[in-house]
């Protein structure tokens, strides 16, 4: 009887540490507390999306490690700050899945990326990017969405660095600055894309890191997917509609 008691322990003890290895691949979402001033966000990362009345809430994604940090301090519609790189027209429309998908007016809106060398403004000299832009802030920037919800910026398309995808940080704020959701956009791949377009710029895509591998995309992003149309020689159009719960 011992010895049956013992080895259904060892079971139990088995099954409980997989579930638990299981549970850790994963950040949990822990929402959002932070408010607009602040700049920052104790947010995680999830899986899937959920499902408010007829809508589909846009999964809230990590915000780091380059977060804006004074995000009021950039209220602008053209965020390329002298990059150079090809023409990127952002089109974000908010709509709020506690309200049947109704357009999201007056909520605020921060966009950020890394321009065609994978570096990020704000943030360098050390440790995964070398060189530093401590002292500027090139693509970045903050909208207030109009009455359908809507969003634009001028920037450029993004570049890659090492385990990532090509994606858009977006952080939106209702219109108190109370944090609604932290997520990314994912760009659409293979022949015929932007993405096969731009071809990584200088750096090609020897190495990249595509959606179905990105540790944030990896468990699904057809949420976070835009529609990009355009060219290298007119520039590409991004558009993307986002539910959130407001």
């Amino acid at each position: 009887m011992e010895r049956k008691n013992f080895l259904k322990s060892l079971v139990i003890g088995a099954v409980s540490s997989s579930a638990l290895v299981e549970a850790c691949k994963k950040d949990t979402d822990t929402g959002t507390t932070n408010t607009a001033a602040s700049g920052s966000s104790s947010s995680g990362s999830t899986s899937g999306s959920t499902d408010s009345g007829a809508c589909s809430v846009v999964p809230t994604e990590t915000e780091g490690p380059y977060p804006t940090h004074s995000p009021a301090s950039y209220v602008r519609s053209d965020i390329t700050d002298g990059r150079t790189g090809y023409k990127l027209t952002v089109k974000i429309t908010i709509n709020n899945s506690n309200n049947s998908c109704a357009a999201l007016s007056s909520a605020l809106v921060d966009i950020w990326h890394c321009d065609a060398g994978g570096n990020y403004s704000e943030y360098g000299g050390s440790g995964s990017q070398s060189t530093n832009y401590t002292s500027v802030h090139f693509l970045r920037g903050r909208q207030t969405t109009d009455s359908n919800g809507l969003v634009t910026f001028t920037s450029i398309f993004p570049g890659w660095y090492t385990g990532r995808a090509t994606h858009i940080h977006v952080h939106v704020y209702n219109s108190s600055g109370t944090s609604l959701k932290v997520t990314q956009i994912a760009f659409p791949e293979g022949t015929g894309t932007a993405l096969a377009a731009v071809n990584g710029y200088d750096k090609g895509m020897s190495g990249y890191t595509y959606n179905a591998a990105d540790n944030v995309f990896s468990d699904g992003y057809s949420l976070e997917l835009a529609t990009v149309t355009g060219s290298t020689t007119e520039g590409f159009v991004l558009s993307i509609n986002f539910s959130v719960p407001a």
